[in-house]
């Protein structure tokens, strides 16, 4: 099986960081992307070098999963640790194995420690449990490889006590335009469903009250779908079994083709099967479908559980991102869910990674009328940010000319260059928190940037990568930045050198003073010029 292009670059990329000393990295891929036949492919090659390996996971479905992957993908045949089975003496190289029955003491002792390798571990925002700590504990020696999709900030800030560095990150978006996810669109409901009243229990809201909470509105809930998805295959995640049974009948009233299905369903498989052979179109679930259930055809997902955690936001929306024939977009309806204090995940936190721009997507979505493309609503809720920052960097510019500095702010520069990435960075592993070493802030203050400004190491790391890829693209400097924008010219970072540089001896030659012929807060270089009317 050949792997598409950033398939063959996850995987790339993970041996690189063995390779450099990293041996606990992480895999970041969205839900639909093929994230289990990317690691069947790592362990494949593992394999090739002699090497034994461990697939973790704490469901015994992602474990069949993986297993009937990897065999499909690479044709190895998986060893079980699991129950009443053992790997142990198997002739096969790879073992699926169940984090609950591998934590026992007892078994975890009969296992040397060098046993295995590597070890992958499926759903690696699981992986901070004190369960899954003692087995990779235990196997202390091994390269250990985390896959998850996208995870939140909490998520990674969590993630990078554990593991060392992030191998590659394939993001939504990006996914959606290389044409291997289909379009998100999104609909908020003017429907205002009342959260003051529920609490909170380990991070994310108690689902008792989530239940209670949402059942006044389960007759009204279904009458908009009546009117927005009655003729689309439908996935309901609710918080409890019995919410998500009573809102299945709800809806068969309303002339719905409800099912639901739950962890105590002895007809499971064959409901599962109904649904995806279109007996049903909508089905019903109380947060059994986040993992290890694919069915393309889906088309609209709604999600009735609301919930801070964004790995999970994700996996629900990811049950309908994957492609199919006919199937134009996804949609995602979503309600006005009212919180005192609390954050929730909302559509736009699927793509956006800077909790400013999410706010305002959520802000200009709110009185749309009919679905929004989630990556059309987040370039211009970007546009709105850069706008109000740039209002605020402009008086902070005007404060700091008082200061007699010779060498660029990085909010400046990352403002001027447009750097979404830059200003809304924030560390995850343990080595991105440290202070910024003496060696990045000689090099920083060689580029000209005032390095007094820069917090720690990873933001240090991510300025100097771009400071070098924009020297080698013939892009501005810091000083040409500071300088031209002092004198009233906007987004002199995406400018060339070259054009800067003539600019500036242009007003050296007028005495320091820009020639009356130019209006700084309307100059374009001409190379953009020439741009803009190619069309380019």
């Amino acid at each position: 099986m050949e792997l598409r292009p950033y398939q063959q670059a996850a995987k790339d990329s993970v041996f690189h960081e063995w390779h450099t000393g990293n041996k606990r990295t992480l895999l970041v891929l969205p839900t639909g992307t093929g994230k289990t036949i990317v690691f069947a492919k790592i362990a494949e090659e593992c394999v090739k070098n002699g090497e034994r390996v461990l697939i973790l996971a704490h469901r015994g479905e992602l474990l069949e999963q993986a297993a009937d992957k990897i065999r499909k993908a690479t044709g190895l045949i998986c060893a079980t640790e699991k129950a009443e089975q053992s790997c142990l003496g198997s002739w096969y190289r790879i073992a699926v194995g169940s984090v609950q029955s591998l934590q026992r003491e007892k078994r975890l002792n009969r296992f040397d420690e060098n046993y295995f390798n590597s070890i992958i571990i499926d759903e690696a925002h699981h992986c901070i449990s004190d369960g899954y700590q003692k087995v990779l504990q235990h196997f202390d020696n091994a390269n250990v490889l985390g896959v998850t999709a996208t995870p939140d900030r909490g998520d990674m800030k969590n993630l990078g006590e554990y593991f060392q560095s992030l191998a590659y990150e394939y993001k939504l978006p990006q996914a959606i335009r290389d044409g291997f996810l289909c379009p998100i669109k999104a609909l908020t409901i003017p429907l205002k469903l009342d959260l003051t009243k529920v609490g909170m229990q380990s991070g994310d809201f108690k689902v008792g009250d989530l239940d209670t909470a949402l059942d006044p509105y389960l007759e009204q809930i279904a009458d908009e779908m009546l009117q927005h998805c009655s003729d689309r295959k439908t996935v309901v995640f609710l918080p409890l079994i019995k919410t998500s049974q009573k809102f299945k009948d709800i809806l068969n009233s309303k002339g719905f083709k409800a099912t639901e299905v739950n962890g105590t369903s002895e007809d499971r498989a064959e409901v599962l099967e109904d649904f995806e052979n279109d007996k049903y179109n909508v089905l019903c679930n109380s947060m059994l479908l986040t993992e290890g259930w694919d069915c393309p055809s889906v088309d609209c997902v709604i999600v009735l559980r609301p919930t801070k955690v964004r790995s999970l936001y994700s996996q629900m929306v990811g049950r309908g991102t994957r492609l199919s024939p006919g199937k134009k977009e996804l949609l995602l309806l979503d309600f006005l869910w009212m919180t005192e204090k609390h954050e929730l995940c909302r559509p736009a936190h699927l793509i956006c990674t800077n909790p400013e721009v999410a706010d305002k997507m959520i802000e200009n979505m709110k009185d749309a009328a009919c679905p929004i493309d989630i990556e059309e609503a987040e370039q211009q809720a970007e546009t709105d940010v850069v706008a109000q920052r740039e209002e605020a960097l402009a008086k902070a510019l005007a404060e700091m000319k008082n200061r007699k500095r010779k060498l660029v702010d990085p909010l400046q520069f990352e403002m001027s260059i447009q750097a979404e990435d830059l200003s809304g960075y924030v560390p995850s592993f343990g080595w991105e928190m440290s202070p910024p070493s003496d060696k990045q802030l000689a090099a920083l203050e060689k580029f000209g940037i005032f390095p007094d400004e820069v917090g720690n190491a990873g933001k240090a790391k991510m300025l100097l990568d771009r400071l070098n890829k924009r020297r080698d693209e013939g892009l501005t400097t810091p000083k040409q930045i500071r300088f031209l924008e002092g004198r009233g010219f906007q987004h002199v970072g995406t400018w060339r050198f070259e054009d800067a540089r003539k600019l500036i001896d242009r007003i050296a030659a007028n005495s320091w003073r820009v020639p009356h012929d130019i209006a700084p807060n309307k100059y374009t270089p001409e190379h953009k010029e020439a741009m803009a009317y190619a069309g380019w």
